[in-house]
């Protein structure tokens, strides 16, 4: 898959650090794996869940939330938005 915005999970796991090796295992993960469906997708990650045509993913034992679109069928990731798990809670993410 394309990961689109890298960038924001570089600066998230700047920002903290104890998030980082999670982070970069779900990137290599993803970026190595063609999903072609969302069922294929939760093969490898029991715990995404679907949020209206977005998909979130626990990262680091549930201490961060990654927000992003999917586009199967072009083999993209776009990254709206990785939080905390308190940021993800407020739920200001979904007026985005």
């Amino acid at each position: 898959m394309h990961i689109i915005a890298r960038k924001r999970l570089l600066d998230f796991s700047k920002m903290y650090p104890d998030c980082s090796s999670a982070i970069e295992s779900w990137y290599r993960i993803v970026k190595h794996t063609d999903f072609d469906s969302f069922a294929a997708l939760r093969a490898t990650f029991p715990s995404a869940d679907k949020v209206g045509k977005l998909t979130v993913f626990n990262i680091g034992g549930n201490k961060a939330r990654l927000i992003a679109a999917i586009h199967y069928n072009a083999h993209r990731v776009y990254i709206r938005d990785i939080l905390t798990h308190a940021e993800y809670d407020r739920g200001t993410w979904r007026q985005k």
